[in-house]
């Protein structure tokens, strides 16, 4: 039987309760029309050529629909039954969204740009246990942006050289520190000595001036280890993990968010997201990873950096990812963006005048490469945050301010 009319519903009305909706933009040589219905069969019910076991009933089941189509981008809808939350998850929802469709013929490039998903799915995942208010509160900042490093270089100290990073880092004044994605359990620096080196810095900054500060400890590994690394981690004294999402999995970091063991937040990293979302006509956006971090339980996530920092993208599609950390629509806490990437203490006036102040700020080099070293170079950003929430120009703010002259006469 041939089907392939089935799936073009131009124009119909679609119950958003009912459907995940997707946004695709196509490159094709093929009619638009063609290439879309290519979409929604092989990403729901359909096959490349008739098939004798596929019945009207089951295409008006679970047949996606091609609802719009405007200019070169194709709306999508796939029926709520098509996906299994229990059992299949993220990994799941994936391959029905984000599936074989890139490697049909009939597409020379197509994007995932975005996706909607109905309140009978978004209910069965958790969200963010901490969230933006939640760090905020362990922090004790509840105004102000938070403002961090990640300590560099990036392999190759050891664990009380990497501890007296972060040590200087918050006797500077910033709130937040993190590892690098590359480090992990290498043996210059093993993952549990650096866990102790890096709390007892923490604790040392407390006691010296009631500052607090935390860390994220990179606890990205192989699937079956992930909780029982966090743990570990957690028990030796980590305030906070870190996982690298896209090489880890949406699940692994449902995984921690989940688990009632693990008590501190986690910070989510996008390392590789450029091979998915980088090429504007062919993979995936930023933005539809942003909704589902959230959706898996992520407490802070990398954003971009709004066109101001060294990482390609621009302030329109970071704010979509800002957005959708904290769109009021969806019925979990809010996500802390996150700011990383060619950050210094110049860059935070015009930063903080897209972003507000709801954000983390985070500089490895920004902070390590200052004149006058790691807490000079804390210390400037910190400057550089107090000059933006206070709305005073940096130049002004920086005659009085030492380590915030000396990073601006380098970095611009």
């Amino acid at each position: 039987m041939e089907h392939s009319n089935y799936y073009l519903h131009l124009g119909e009305s679609i119950d958003p309760d009912e459907y995940v909706i997707c946004k695709y933009k196509m490159k094709t040589d093929l009619n638009l029309e063609e290439a879309a219905v290519a979409i929604a069969t092989e990403q729901s019910t359909g096959t490349w050529t008739g098939i004798s076991t596929l019945n009207e009933d089951i295409l008006e089941s679970y047949g996606a629909r091609v609802t719009d189509i405007t200019d070169d981008m194709a709306t999508i809808a796939f029926p709520a039954d098509d996906f299994s939350i229990d059992i299949g998850g993220i990994p799941q929802i994936l391959s029905v969204i984000a599936g074989n469709l890139f490697g049909l013929e009939a597409l020379k490039g197509v994007r995932l740009e975005d996706v909607f998903f109905p309140r009978s799915i978004l209910e069965q995942f958790k969200g963010p246990k901490f969230g933006i208010d939640g760090m905020r509160e362990i922090l004790r900042r509840p105004d102000k942006p938070l403002v961090g490093t990640i300590v560099k270089p990036k392999i190759g100290l050891s664990p009380q050289e990497y501890a007296n990073y972060i040590y200087e880092s918050g006797i500077g004044g910033l709130t937040n520190g993190k590892d690098d994605e590359t480090l992990s359990n290498q043996k210059f620096c093993p993952l549990e000595d650096r866990v102790v080196a890096v709390a007892e810095a923490i604790d040392r900054v407390k006691d010296e001036t009631g500052h607090i500060m935390m860390h994220a400890i990179n606890v990205s590994t192989k699937g079956h280890q992930i909780v029982e690394v966090a743990e570990r981690a957690q028990e030796l004294g980590a305030t906070e993990l870190m996982v690298d999402v896209i090489t880890c999995g949406f699940a692994a970091v449902q995984a921690l968010a989940e688990d009632p063991s693990i008590k501190v937040p986690i910070h989510v990293h996008r390392t590789m997201h450029g091979a998915m979302t980088r090429n504007p006509d062919h993979g995936i956006a930023m933005l539809v990873f942003s909704k589902l971090v959230r959706m898996c339980g992520g407490d802070a996530l990398h954003v971009g950096t709004f066109g101001v920092g060294k990482m390609i993208g621009g302030a329109r599609d970071d704010l979509a990812n800002q957005k959708a950390c904290v769109d009021a629509n969806v019925p979990y806490k809010p996500v802390m963006p996150v700011c990383s990437g060619g950050m210094h203490p110049a860059l935070i006036e015009p930063l903080v005048k897209i972003t507000g102040f709801d954000v983390q700020i985070q500089a490895g080099g920004g902070v390590a490469g200052h004149p006058s070293g790691v807490r000079s170079g804390a210390r400037a950003m910190t400057q550089a945050v107090d000059a933006a929430v206070a709305d005073i120009p940096f130049k002004e703010y920086a005659v009085n301010h030492k380590e915030l002259s000396e990073a601006i006469e380098k970095w611009g």
